[in-house]
């Protein structure tokens, strides 16, 4: 006798609405609103909040409609602030209620069954009422005093805690949020973070939103967050191509190539390049990019202008985008040129301005500003004047100045960090540059803050120096193996 189980089908009547998570978006009162939410989108804001506060019926009817064409474009749910009639007119996604702003049954009874209800509360016991009301999820705070409105109740992340074990609908944490301290608000249990300023105040909106949707990578398993490398190969293994994958894998996360060029290399230098056709390059990019769901992605030795203008486009036609950390290899250690000297201006307008993340040594600042670059302070000023040239955050690495320690300097687009450590006088540094970037994409890849995720490359690539082993008879590689361990 068979012990196969009959085949039953089961049809689940009930409607499935969408999952609120993620970075949840909402709006303010300043000009040109509509551009900068389109650009939040893009950065992967999940639902946005139309907050038409002191705005005549037709204006909040005309912009609503414009900016619920661009949640439609982009993927993302279209909740009203607390005006129902507003949310039904507009035929939106749901609405998002005060505690004075009606009843959950009234907007159920309104919008009907399929549209998304959610409620403000600032106490456990208004959230379980809210969740007793039939409300689909809630929002929660203050989690930090902010200036969008005044805060008579803070439950904090202690607050959140707590509601976190007694509540089972989607959780939106509001109130002060940043990139800054977002990461105690989603691992106290927040499904979703609200914020205002922090993406349509910011001069990169797209930016903003990706930096802080990467945090909701922190609670996966390991291997956590996939990064994809665009780089050349080192037919040596000690950089390129080969030591981003090691980096990667090594620190924790799943890593994906895409080739440029292969080189003719060992310890020595660079005897010969074979750079590869854009055609093919942009097939592997696409190929990858349609199937494997990639968190960051980091470029290498591009060395082409057409490669370069290539990559520029495609990744700038992007509808949604996917956070870009850019080390501009130039140079070899060898002292081999890796990109021709006619993709540098190329590289300057049209990708460089794409990146979230520049990490140029010294002598790539110097090439890239035409400038030379002799101290801490003008490390400084070169980090705030390859922000001005586009890039969202600058880290420009000191390891060829002189000093007793090894400085890197990295600018957010409001102030300058300082993330220093002894120097290792050793030659032992081939494919430093490649696995510091690849670190902090991996890091950020994982969930973690830009300055955390600076700080632990850091740590990593300087026991990657300090563990250096000789190999062969020139610049030999770092040892990732043995950093990675000290790592964890």
């Amino acid at each position: 006798m068979s012990d196969a189980r009959p085949f039953r089908l089961v049809v689940n009547k009930t409607p499935q609405l969408p999952a609120i998570a993620g970075v949840y978006l909402i709006t303010d009162q300043g000009d040109n609103l509509v551009e900068r939410v389109s650009q939040g989108l893009r950065g992967g804001v999940s639902v946005l909040q139309y907050r038409a506060k002191d705005k005549a019926r037709e204006l909040c009817l005309a912009e609503g409609r414009e900016l619920q064409r661009l949640c439609t474009r982009f993927g993302a749910l279209f909740i009203v602030n607390d005006d129902m009639q507003l949310a039904n007119e507009l035929q939106a996604d749901g609405v998002h209620l005060g505690q004075d702003d009606g009843t959950v049954a009234a907007a159920r009874k309104l919008l009907g069954s399929n549209k998304i209800i959610g409620v403000s509360t600032h106490t456990v016991a208004e959230a379980r009422q809210a969740e007793q009301d039939g409300a689909d999820y809630i929002g929660f705070g203050a989690m930090y005093p902010t200036e969008s409105k005044a805060v008579t109740q803070l439950p904090g992340i202690v607050g959140l805690a707590a509601l976190r074990a007694e509540i089972n609908l989607p959780v939106v944490a509001i109130g002060g949020i940043t990139p800054a301290n977002a990461c105690r608000v989603i691992d106290a249990g927040a499904d979703a973070v609200a914020v205002i300023s922090s993406i349509l105040s910011n001069p990169r909106p797209d930016a903003a939103a990706a930096e802080l949707g990467l945090l909701f990578k922190r609670n996966q398993p390991f291997p956590r967050g996939a990064v994809l490398s665009v780089a050349g190969s080192d037919s040596g293994g000690g950089a390129g191509i080969q030591a981003d994958i090691k980096t990667i894998s090594l620190v924790g996360s799943y890593a994906a190539s895409v080739l440029t060029a292969l080189t003719a290399q060992n310890t020595r230098g660079v005897s010969s390049i074979h750079g590869l056709p854009p055609s093919f390059v942009l097939d592997q990019l696409d190929t990858v990019l349609s199937d494997i769901p990639i968190d960051v992605i980091k470029t290498g030795m591009l060395h082409t202008p057409a490669i370069i203008a290539a990559l520029a486009e495609r990744l700038g036609e992007r509808k949604v985008i996917i956070p870009l950390v850019i080390d501009p290899v130039m140079v070899a250690k060898g002292g081999a040129s890796l990109m021709e000297r006619e993709a540098v201006q190329l590289f300057i307008d049209q990708l460089l301005p794409l990146a979230y993340l520049l990490t140029p040594n010294i002598p790539e600042a110097e090439r890239l500003l035409g400038r030379v670059i002799k101290n801490e302070s003008e490390m400084e000023q070169a980090a705030r004047d390859l922000y001005a040239l586009g890039a969202a955050r600058v880290l420009i690495k000191g390891g060829h100045l002189s000093s007793q320690n090894s400085t890197d300097i990295l600018f957010d687009g409001k102030e300058c960090h300082s993330f220093s450590t002894e120097r290792i006088f050793t030659s032992n540094t081939h494919g430093t540059g490649c696995s510091y970037a690849s670190a902090i994409s991996a890091f950020l890849a994982q969930g973690e803050p830009l300055l955390t995720a600076v700080s632990k490359a850091k740590t990593y690539i300087t026991a990657a120096i300090r563990n250096a082993r000789p190999l062969g008879r020139g610049h030999s590689p770092v040892n990732h193996y043995l950093a990675a361990h000290e790592l964890t």
